[in-house]
């Protein structure tokens, strides 16, 4: 089996995207992750949900996460703001900017050492230069499950 055939159509999103919109397409759509594509279309980097609740979450909470207990919901509701002004570019991290995409033709096994190596829970598939979908975790794994 290969790339072509258990990749799925997917939102994606631009370096120029604001971060809150890309946050709200992983939330109203409950995705693990995004692809961001350059201006030509081209997959530059991953931008995981989980990334975005990260960037989301204060660093102190996070250090000492009893503190999360404390705080009032006055203070959760603002949390989001923090996304105001910013853009995808902004908020996606180090480890997820060279993720490189894989080709249609590429093995199960191929996307899933990448997705493993890499730690992403989507990867790009890429045909004929052109983004030809993605496949996720999940999907992924459906696939080496039914043909184990």
């Amino acid at each position: 089996m290969h790339a072509a055939q258990i990749a799925e159509e997917y939102p994606v999103v631009g370096l120029d995207t604001t971060a809150l919109d890309a946050a709200r397409l992983l939330a109203e759509h409950r995705l693990p992750g995004l692809v961001v594509v350059d201006g030509q279309g081209e997959p530059q980097a991953i931008l995981p949900a989980s990334q975005v609740v990260r960037f989301l979450v204060p660093t102190y909470v996070q250090d000492d996460p009893s503190l999360a207990g404390v705080l009032n919901e006055a203070m959760s509701d603002r949390i989001a703001e923090k996304l105001r002004g910013k853009k995808v570019r902004d908020v996606i991290p180090e480890k997820f900017s060279e993720i490189p995409p894989v080709r249609a033709d590429d093995t199960v096994l191929e996307v899933a050492a990448l997705m493993a190596r890499s730690r992403s829970p989507i990867i790009a598939v890429m045909d004929d230069g052109a983004l030809a979908g993605v496949i996720t975790a999940s999907r992924l794994l459906a696939a080496m499950l039914r043909y184990s």
